[in-house]
This record gives structure tokens, C-alpha cells and sequence, in this order.
């Protein structure tokens, strides 16, 4: 292991943006702990105990909510903001015209993208303090309208500064920053985690602790795999003369990945699944009967386990195709490939190379999302049928920062890589 972190370490440049990136995800810890005044956070912790839905939502925000930190939404608005233009993009002509402009027009892309999650940061900050207010225990004493103002205010940009903070690891390319400060948050839980474990440790529980740590690995294995498995269209590449040299004629393989989505398809269908009950928390205390009463519905559903699991998995399964869709473009790829004088063997360029990428790609996305879509719900299976309400969380926890460290080594590999080319 020294081994490999050594050359890392010694290379002056990829030190630097390693340190950088650490740097701000220490700032992002601190900033955690920074509290909203005016808050009893006793009678916050106790009503996030009781709450699947906002309990869920301070795992994933590293305990941001537990505190009534002044980042408590975390990078979820950026989230929900990515997800609606990656929807547009798909439905709304000039938004799919920007994004074949290349470089220019995703840069558009983002900054609507930005623009997009200082409102919704806004609205969902809003709705989180209300329904926090309306708990049996008191968790905002003073709500006067400044309050109010100052508390949105501060949240809202607390997301915005995470935001930058994200977009600032994104640009030393040695990891996602989002999937990043997802990650710093969730790591940041497991210690209390494992302090609470062998607080409450109950010799009976010895086979639900057997039983998680077995879930564990086969978590990490799995995700390892789907991360890693790839398959390899060969390529070749025609004989050119030109003069008295000849050039080509080499042949290559062009891999395609079992899961080119990554990490994203949990965070997209985690984001989902967790608004529905978060609005419906508005509504329960409506005057109008049948509105509290859909509401009560929609929270209690969402409780199901059962009909959790199976609403999860399909939305990772769908994520998954979709955000695959969105990043490979089968039709450039074969363009590319024809102009470069490469075919694939016994496919004609052009179109039929393009058709062949779109099957054997969905082919291979199938594979990838079934596989991404069950590690996703098997501990919610295995809660289903055991009565825990630990491994969920877990697993899905595991999922992500398994993921989010694949594809960060990645990077730092390939900048490694870079760096070894620039000495030649």
C-alpha cells in the first residue's frame, strides 16, 4: 500500500491538490458543527431519533441536521437542481441543443444549474424549519419573521457555500466534489456509529453483528466488481500510406463499462425517495381532512419497508439507464471512430457501428443495474425480515463510500499517469 501512496506524495503537484482537497473537507466538518442559534438541539435530537425520514437525511448530511447546522441541507438543493436539468435536457429543445455544444454549453448547463439551487435551497430550508416547528417537542423557540428571515437566509447560504466548495474540488480532478463532501459526511457518522454499537452491545445481538459485517463485504465486493467489470469492443484500424511510410493498421479494444453512471444513480434515487414524505410532513396538520389524511397515507407507505425496497430498486435501476444515456453518446463515438479510420470487426461504420454500441451497451447496463439495484435494497431485505433498523442505512452508506473511493483513486491514477507522460 505504501508503495502506491509514495509516488503520490512525492510528486509535488498531485500532493498539493490532494492537501487542498482535504482542506476544504476538514472546513466542510467544521462548518457542520456550527449551530443556527436559537435552536434546542436536545428536542431536535430526540425528534430526529424517532423519525425514519429525517433520520435518513442527517446520516447523509454527516449529522448537519442534528446539530441545526448552518449547512443542515447539505449539497441536496445542487442535487435536486441536477436532477430537474438533466430531465429538461432530455425534453426541452434548446437545453438538448446546449448540451451537444460540448464544453460551452454544459458550462451553461451548470450555471442554470446553479442559479436553480440557490431557490430551491431557499423553499426547502422553509419547509424544513416548518416542519421541524411543528414537533410535539419545541425545537425553534423564537420564530419571530427577522428570525425566520435570518435562519433561511444563513441555511440557504450554507448550501451555496458547499456548492463552491464542491466545484472547487471538481477542478482539481482528483475526485467528484459533491460525491466527495457526500462521502466526508457519511465516513464522519460511522465512528458514533461503531461507539454506539458496543455501548448498547447485547450478547444476543451477536448474529445481527455477524449478519451486518457479511453484508459488508459482500457490499464492498460487489460494488468493487460492477465498478471494475468492463467489456472490450475490439477495434481496428485500416492501413493508410502516405508517401513512403504507412501508417494504422494496429488493432485496440474499446471498453465500455459494466456501471458507467457510478455513484449517481443512489444519490438521484436516495433524493427521490426521500421528497415525497418530506412534503407530505407539511400537509399532516392541514385543516382540509382529505389533504391530512393523503399525507398520513403518503408518510405511511413510505414506512413500508417492503414498498420501500421495491421503489428504491427501481429507481436506482432507472437511474442507472439514465444517466448512462446522458453520458455515452453511442452516435459520437461511432463518428469519432470512422474518422480515425477504426472499425469494429465485421460491424460497417457509421450507423451500424452506432446501433451495435447502443445494444451492446444496453446489454451490458442491464447486467449493471440489476447488480447496482439489488446491493442497493439487500439490506433492506434483510431488515425486512429481521426487524433491524441499523442495516439500511448501512448498506446504502457502504454503497457510496465504496463508490465514491473507486472512482476518486481513479482520478488521482490518472493523474498519475499524466504526470509520468509530462517527464517522458
Amino acid at each position: 500500500m505504501w508503495e502506491k501512496v509514495q509516488p503520490i506524495w512525492k510528486i509535488k503537484d498531485i500532493r498539493n491538490k490532494i492537501l487542498f482537497v482535504l482542506g476544504l473537507l476538514v472546513i466542510f466538518r467544521l462548518v457542520a458543527h456550527i449551530p443556527v442559534p436559537g435552536v434546542n438541539l436536545e428536542n431536535l435530537r430526540q425528534f430526529l431519533a424517532g423519525n425514519q425520514i429525517f433520520g435518513l437525511l442527517d446520516v447523509f448530511s454527516g449529522g448537519t441536521m442534528k446539530n441545526f447546522s448552518i449547512v443542515m441541507l447539505g449539497v441536496g438543493p445542487y442535487i435536486t437542481s441536477s436532477i430537474i436539468f438533466q430531465l429538461l435536457t432530455m425534453i426541452v429543445p434548446k437545453l438538448e441543443e446546449l448540451s451537444k455544444e460540448g464544453e460551452s454549453g454544459q458550462q451553461k448547463i451548470n450555471n442554470y444549474t446553479r442559479l436553480l439551487a440557490f431557490p430551491l435551497a431557499l423553499v426547502q430550508s422553509y419547509a424544513m424549519v416548518k416542519l421541524l416547528n411543528r414537533s410535539a417537542l419545541p425545537i425553534i423557540t423564537d420564530l419571530s419573521f427577522f428570525r425566520l428571515a435570518t435562519i433561511l437566509m444563513t441555511i440557504t447560504a450554507g448550501t451555496m457555500f458547499l456548492m463552491w466548495i464542491g466545484e472547487l474540488i471538481s477542478e482539481k480532478k482528483v475526485g467528484n466534489g459533491i460525491s466527495l463532501l457526500i462521502f466526508a459526511g457519511i465516513v464522519s457518522s460511522f465512528p458514533g456509529a461503531v461507539r454506539n454499537f458496543f455501548i448498547n452491545y447485547n450478547s444476543s445481538d451477536f448474529y445481527v453483528f455477524v449478519l451486518f459485517a457479511a453484508l459488508a463485504v459482500l457490499t464492498v465486493v460487489g460494488v468493487v466488481f460492477i465498478n471494475e467489470g468492463q467489456r472490450n469492443i475490439p477495434v481496428n484500424y485500416a492501413k493508410q500510406v502516405r508517401g513512403n511510410q504507412m501508417y494504422g493498421g494496429n488493432t485496440t479494444h474499446l471498453p465500455l463499462r459494466v456501471n458507467m453512471s457510478g455513484v449517481i444513480p443512489i444519490i438521484f434515487a436516495i433524493s427521490l425517495m426521500v421528497f415525497p414524505p418530506l412534503i407530505a410532513q407539511f400537509f399532516v396538520q392541514a385543516n382540509t381532512a382529505w389533504i391530512a389524511g393523503a399525507a398520513m397515507r403518503v408518510i405511511n407507505i413510505f414506512q413500508n419497508q417492503l414498498f420501500y425496497g421495491v421503489v428504491y430498486f427501481l429507481l436506482v435501476f432507472g437511474f442507472t439507464y439514465f444517466y448512462t444515456g446522458v453520458i455515452f453518446h453511442p452516435q459520437k463515438m461511432a463518428e469519432n471512430l470512422q474518422k480515425q479510420g477504426g472499425f469494429i470487426p465485421g460491424i460497417r461504420p457509421g450507423t451500424e457501428t452506432e446501433k451495435y454500441l447502443g445494444q451492446t451497451m444496453n446489454r451490458i447496463n442491464l447486467t449493471g443495474a440489476l447488480f447496482l439495484g439489488v446491493i442497493a435494497i439487500l439490506p433492506l431485505l434483510v431488515q425486512y425480515f429481521m426487524g433491524t433498523t441499523n442495516l439500511a442505512i448501512g448498506g446504502t452508506s457502504l454503497l457510496i463510500v465504496v463508490s465514491v473511493a473507486i472512482e476518486t483513486s481513479k482520478q488521482i491514477n490518472s493523474q498519475l499517469t499524466m504526470h509520468a507522460y509530462d517527464t517522458v
